[in-house]
């Protein structure tokens, strides 16, 4: 397919003018001029003026016509009060470039700078440098050839010349106050436009924000499941895409569905005859990325295999396919998320220390709900807002419903273990048995009674389980009384950082009652019933399953 040429300008007021009649074919006019360029075919041409210049403008346009009837012309109408002022001007051709419906796929875009005020000039250049044009900046100039003598008889050229600029978009510095407000838009972008009140979340937000628009390098999301590496990972490769820096796809794929040989040919593909069962080729998720982001989550279920190489298609962008013996090439930006400790995982060999530092680059933490808990209230109105555009319905709470939700779900007896996914569940739930649009005292009660019964049995689970591993064939002679308390005591000493604050927090009252307090040795006489110590309990195995 062949790509088309399309220019965006300013008409010129002055130049483009050229006098009445015939006398303006001899004058050099920049915007008639731009047409006639050897080289430089235009199919398009964005003309922009104000309602002022209409007529010149349609005289342009027709002069275009009889000298270039193969460029379309459309008049694009900007009002500015003040065309020398900056602010006005910059945010009119800002707004311009953000609705303009760039097809970046078939069309090659370029900025004819020659026109315009000064100001103008400087804005399309700012533009351009800082991606809102995917274009190049083409210069115009009056014909350098001068009449003389001898070839005075000779018809004039006025078409004059180009160039076209190739900015090097890394060295411009941002205009401080435009470009913060756009990054406050964009940070929005990345948290769905949820006001999140978490301070360390925020600040993440915002360098994510800076790395995902200014880099290419390799992005590490870290996270209990349901944090929102997936929903981020897709936010960030949408504004990577708003910003024209990437035109492949987004593929994602869950590494802990991978597996032996599968693995290999769902990431890297496979020759015919690779494994039987390989009747045809497969080009694999690396090539599906080209050109685009790949998403790996859960990256460190990946086999050592497959890391070795992943390493060299992130490193090289080539790799062999499974059962090939010839390279195949994919350039893609990646972003991987994890809920393991990978730096654990190195010492333990089960993750390449190369891979490892390769994706670090930039490593952002994502914390579970239950570490955001000023973050509940706005993201439940999101969720409402997300179900009503889902549902095509409105549901609202009662004011002391929503009350008594959120007193609940910011407590500590939320334990959160599915993080939003959860918050989503349980909004999604009291939506739908909400009977005229209304959720109630009545449909919260059940729902945080669904909640409680739901986490209590989580916790006795891992609570065994914790036991287990701490006690080993210990636990099977320990009466159901003692298993319960013991795993209540246990749960409290790692929460709290020392032996003294976990018997304080545990003797709360009865400490209160004695003319001598040592929390402390009371607790750790306790603990010795069952032959343990708080370094056992601090540093047990129980602890390992804990988000990094």
């Amino acid at each position: 397919m062949n790509r088309k040429n399309v220019v965006i300008g300013f008409l010129g007021t002055v130049l483009d003018y050229g006098g009445r009649g015939q006398q303006r074919w001899q004058k050099w006019r920049p915007t008639v001029g731009l047409c006639q360029q050897d080289g430089l075919p235009v199919h398009r041409l964005e003309l922009i003026h104000d309602a002022r210049n209409r007529g010149l403008a349609s005289k342009v346009k027709l002069d275009i016509a009889e000298v270039s009837p193969e460029t379309e012309v459309r008049s694009v109408e900007i009002e500015l009060r003040d065309p020398w002022d900056f602010g006005e001007v910059y945010g009119a051709l800002h707004d311009f470039a953000r609705g303009y419906a760039f097809d970046t796929e078939a069309e090659d875009y370029l900025v004819h700078i020659t026109t315009g005020t000064h100001v103008a000039q400087i804005c399309w250049f700012l533009l351009t440098e800082a991606h809102y044009l995917p274009a190049r900046l083409l210069q115009t100039a009056p014909p350098r050839k001068r009449r003389t003598e001898a070839n005075e008889g000779e018809p004039r050229d006025v078409r004059g010349t180009h160039t076209v600029i190739d900015l090097d978009l890394s060295r411009y510095d941002a205009i401080a106050t435009r470009f913060a407000r756009e990054a406050e838009e964009t940070v929005s972008f990345l948290k769905s436009g949820i006001a999140t009140r978490n301070a360390t979340f925020n600040r993440t937000i915002e360098q994510i924000e800076k790395v995902a628009v200014r880099s290419t390098a390799p992005v590490l999301l870290v996270g209990p499941t349901g944090a929102g590496k997936s929903f981020l990972a897709r936010r960030i490769f949408e504004l990577r895409q708003r910003r024209h820096q990437v035109k492949g796809r987004f593929v994602e794929v869950n590494c802990a569905t991978l597996r032996g040989d599968m693995a290999m040919s769902a990431l890297f593909g496979h020759v015919k005859g690779a494994f039987t069962g390989a009747q045809t080729e497969r080009a694999g998720l690396l090539r599906a990325a080209h050109d685009g982001m790949l998403f790996l989550d859960e990256i460190g279920e990946l086999g050592l295999d497959e890391q070795a190489m992943l390493l060299k298609a992130i490193e090289e962008k080539h790799f062999f396919p499974f059962g090939g013996d010839t390279e195949v090439s994919s350039d893609f930006m990646l972003i991987a998320g994890t809920h393991r400790d990978l730096r654990q995982w190195v010492r333990e060999g089960k993750f390449r220390e190369d891979l490892y530092a390769r994706i670090n680059l930039w490593t952002f933490p994502l914390p579970g709900l239950a570490e955001r808990v000023e973050d509940i209230e706005p993201n439940l109105d999101f969720e409402l807002e997300r179900h009503a555009r889902e549902l095509g319905k409105a549901v609202r709470f009662n004011v002391e419903a929503k009350r008594a939700w959120l007193r609940f779900a910011t407590s500590p007896e939320a334990r959160w273990s599915g993080n939003f996914r959860e918050l989503s569940a349980s909004v999604t739930r009291m939506a739908t048995l909400a009977d005229a649009g209304r959720i109630n005292e009545a449909i919260v009660a059940e729902e945080i009674e669904r909640l409680r019964h739901a986490w209590a049995v989580e916790a006795g689970e891992a609570d065994a389980a914790g036991l287990r591993a701490l006690l080993g064939d210990r636990l099977d002679a320990l009466d159901r009384f003692d298993r319960l308390q013991l795993a209540a005591v246990v749960a409290e000493c790692r929460r709290c950082k020392s032996l003294s604050e976990a018997g304080r927090q545990l003797f709360d009252i009865s400490r209160t009652e004695r003319k001598v307090v040592n929390d402390a040795d009371r607790l750790r006489k306790y603990l010795a019933k069952f032959e343990l110590t708080w370094s056992n309990i601090a540093q047990g195995p129980a602890n390992t399953g804990q988000t990094p």
